[in-house]
């Protein structure tokens, strides 16, 4: 996390994506791949990444009821109702 800039890092605008990662300059597609995922998380988990423990239980309850087996399937998930009782 330490090698990422967030969105709030970037610029002062209180946007909905304020928490996203703001991809780098360079144009390694391994970084670009980790920023995606990061990304398509939910909000309220992105905002617990000061918080490794929290973080880590909140991305393993959701992986597990999402039971996702591909990133197109992660990647297409909607909303939190599309995993049931996640919320």
């Amino acid at each position: 996390m330490n090698e990422f800039k967030h969105n709030f890092d970037v610029h002062s605008f209180n946007t909905r994506h304020r928490a996203d990662l703001f991809p780098p300059t360079i144009t390694l597609s391994k970084y670009h791949k980790r920023i995606k995922i990061f990304n398509h998380l939910p909000q309220h988990i992105k905002h617990l990444f000061y918080n490794i423990k929290k973080f880590k239980a909140a991305l393993k309850k959701f992986l597990l009821l999402g039971s996702f087996y591909t990133l197109d399937e992660y990647y297409d998930w909607n909303s939190m109702s599309d995993l049931g009782t996640l919320i």
